[in-house]
């Protein structure tokens, strides 16, 4: 026997899935009103969130001289000269022994082109010399062509080396005011803020703030124990640049799994320009060694709370963050969805009902009912 379908009920689940929809609609378009706002401010937002990242490096620091009565502009001032030192460190680092290798590399890479142009010589190719000439000809006649292009992409790449010295000068400013000023952001912002709101986005930024350095400070710990072990393989194999490579790895460890990736690729790929393919797959080996010990044994250990992110939901966050904003994308895909995170379990808090206590006359399996 078939059964009737009940015309109340399905205006009612029509109604409710209007309403709902209507409703998503408008969150949607209120997320879609503050994404645009964000950009149209992004000269201004971007410093600030590279000054959140330095001040979350560098805070223990900072908090460890105020704890020992260091007054706080001396205090942050110190922290950020050592900052400033320790990039210039680092660039010096990585810029010294890469100049210093660079004719090792050079001729290097022209081993091994001169090695693929006698493979393709023989067999199964058998591309004699006339072709690759004339292929040679065709791609230089074709950079001719396009040398307009060149020297504008030149100047584009200027002028975004020129916006990121200014947005690195403006995050250092930043990072010392929020060294020297952020503990009194929360009370103030208490007084600001009416009735509720001055609980709960207190509250909610206080979380955010710890998570988001809990996160910074563990991938550092963990990068450099990649960049350690990776840079003691690469040096056991007699790799060049193995103190510029250490670096990059310990910097790629900022961007999960995206960043592991290309420092392992450009390790493997000046490996094999200089020490040939044996070296090279041993190379391979240790990253995917270390990157399975990273994985499987630092993290879980270092980050023993953790982030509440599961795997998959890292890898889309990265994904996504890389197709709409590139590389800037990529670096704050993990740490936006971990404060979405955090935002979205303070609001389930709110809004969750209090578990029923049964009372003393009520008995044990009425809660249940």
């Amino acid at each position: 026997m078939s059964t009737r379908l009940s015309s109340t009920k399905s205006r009612a689940a029509l109604h409710t899935s209007a309403r709902t929809s209507a409703q998503l609609l408008l969150v949607a378009v209120a997320v879609t009103a503050a994404l645009w706002l964000v950009g149209q401010m992004w000269s201004v937002v971007w410093p600030l969130v590279v000054g959140l990242l330095l001040t979350t490096l560098t805070w223990p620091l900072a908090r460890f001289l105020r704890n020992h009565s260091w007054p706080p502009a001396l205090a942050a001032s110190v922290v950020t000269v050592f900052a400033l030192v320790v990039a210039a460190g680092i660039v010096a680092l990585i810029a010294v022994p890469v100049a210093s290798e660079s004719g090792t590399l050079a001729d290097g890479v022209i081993a091994g082109v001169e090695q693929l142009r006698t493979w393709a010589a023989g067999p199964p190719l058998n591309i004699g010399d006339a072709e690759i000439t004339k292929a040679m000809d065709a791609g230089i006649e074709r950079l001719q062509s396009s040398l307009g292009a060149t020297v504008s992409t030149v100047a584009t790449g200027l002028s975004t080396v020129v916006h990121g010295v200014v947005v690195a000068v403006i995050a250092l400013f930043l990072m010392f005011f929020f060294l020297k000023d952020g503990p009194r952001f929360l009370p103030w912002l208490t007084r600001q803020l009416p009735g509720r709101l001055a609980v709960d986005i207190p509250t909610v930024a206080e979380r955010c703030w710890n998570t988001l350095g809990a996160f910074i400070r563990s991938q550092a710990l963990v990068g450099l124990i990649d960049a350690v072990f990776i840079g003691l393989g690469l040096w056991i194999l007699g790799v060049p640049l193995v103190l510029p490579l250490s670096v990059l790895t310990f910097v790629g460890a900022f961007v999960p799994i995206v960043g592991a990736f290309f420092a392992g690729f450009v390790a493997v790929l000046i490996a094999l320009v200089s020490n040939g393919l044996t070296d090279a797959l041993i190379v391979l080996a240790i990253i995917i060694v270390v990157q399975q010990l990273e994985g499987n044994v630092f993290q879980p250990m270092i980050q023993s709370r953790g982030l509440g992110l599961h795997a998959a939901v890292v890898l889309l966050a990265v994904t996504l963050g890389g197709s709409l904003a590139g590389i800037v994308g990529s670096l704050l895909a993990v740490p936006a969805a971990a404060l979405i995170g955090v935002i979205w379990r303070y609001i389930r808090e709110q809004l969750a009902e209090p578990p029923h206590e049964p009372r003393p006359d009520e008995p044990e399996g009425a809660t249940a009912a």
